[in-house]
């Protein structure tokens, strides 16, 4: 039976997409109700399959900048809006509704690629304002989620980026990044490169309906093999981590990590931010109906009591006594299985000063 979306649309959930529904987005200002009127005619649109559609876009600039305290990056690229992996907890999913697109389904199935990427980044890195930092890859949304496979956008960010040795980090859930270690791998003999493969958990059956077209948990672990034995500084990301659903895992994935040749690891709290959490509660109530109380209860305990906690500091951490036991787990298991060793500054892979402009400099021929 077709479930019920927050709209009043009725929409089934399909094999292969996170989210069950496709709600407006808070921007809306119409809402649309169906109902049986009583002749049968049907809704022909609850049948037709869902298709994935990428459309290339002319971006206007390409380097994101934030002043977050608490993420490790200043500015960042994100090759596409939207993210056909269909990750239900996705907390860039609200980005949709400034597009008059539902953060549901919508956000995985209408999937736009900045096509002229690499020319916009060589451009604004040949600024003489510019000022060399880390640059973020996946910041929001997968730079080598599904479409890129044919688009090749992040690829190009990267030949420029080794052009300019300009350092850059990666976080990904797909093991295509194996593709761009001929890149990777001579900038990471610089310092200038560094990947973060997220594993938010082993079960495959979980992963399967949580991020349904990611690649699968072994995979992406030995996505992380592949990097390190290239001398890639490589790191794995237990995100996000969820009460009741994959907490208990966090022991496990540090130290399938450390067994594949992760140097670091790292952990954020899940976020449900705006339409999200009305997303993920729907899918939980779909997925997992007598552990859906439990969850959201556990979530709002290390939430201040809402769903969603939005405070720089404790946004990717959580608060209270919960939220202290998981962070002292979480360190344990690193040190435990040796991760996370390397004092502040050192194995990060961020070395500004070997930035340089090619051709700068250069006295152009009299005749």
């Amino acid at each position: 039976m077709p479930l019920r979306t927050l709209s009043g649309k009725h929409v089934d959930p399909r094999k292969g997409r996170g989210a069950g529904v496709n709600p407006e987005g808070r921007f809306e200002q119409v809402g649309r109700e169906a109902f049986d009127d009583g002749w049968a005619t049907g809704t022909d649109d609850e049948l037709v399959a869902l298709k994935t559609v990428v459309t290339g876009e002319l971006a206007k600039s390409i380097i994101a900048h934030n002043e977050s305290p608490d993420i490790p990056f200043s500015q960042s690229i994100n090759p596409y809006q939207g993210c056909e992996h269909g990750c239900i907890y996705c907390y860039a999913r609200p980005s949709h509704a400034y597009r008059n697109l539902s953060p549901g389904i919508d956000f995985e199935t209408r999937i736009f690629a900045k096509t002229n990427a690499a020319e916009l980044l060589r451009r604004e890195l040949s600024r003489p304002g510019y000022r060399c930092e880390l640059l973020a890859l996946g910041a929001n949304t997968d730079p080598y989620q599904p479409a890129e496979r044919s688009r090749g956008i992040t690829r190009g960010i990267l030949e420029v980026c080794a052009e300019f040795n300009q350092p850059v980090g990666i976080v990904t859930k797909n093991a295509l990044v194996e593709r761009d270690i001929d890149i990777l791998a001579p900038m990471a003999e610089k310092r200038l490169a560094e990947v973060f493969v997220s594993v938010t958990t082993l079960d495959h059956g979980l992963a399967r309906r949580m991020e349904p077209r990611c690649t699968a948990p072994v995979r992406r672990l030995a996505a992380v093999r592949a990097l390190a034995d290239a001398g890639i500084p490589a790191g794995v990301m237990v995100a996000p981590v969820i009460p009741f659903l994959n907490d208990h895992e966090i022991e496990a994935i540090v130290e399938a990590a450390a067994a594949h040749g992760a140097q670091r690891a790292a952990y954020i709290l899940m976020r449900l931010p705006y339409e999200v959490k009305t997303l993920f509660r729907e899918w939980l109530e779909r997925h997992y109906p007598l552990k859906a109380a439990h969850v959201m209860s556990r979530v709002q305990a290390m939430r201040g009591g809402r769903d969603n906690d939005p405070e720089f500091g404790s946004r990717m951490r959580g608060a209270g006594e919960l939220a202290g036991l998981l962070k002292q787990r979480f360190n344990v298991a690193c040190k435990k299985a040796g991760l996370n060793q390397a004092r502040r500054g050192e194995g990060i892979s961020c070395d500004t000063s070997q930035f340089r402009v090619p051709g700068a400099g250069r006295q152009g021929s009299l005749f």
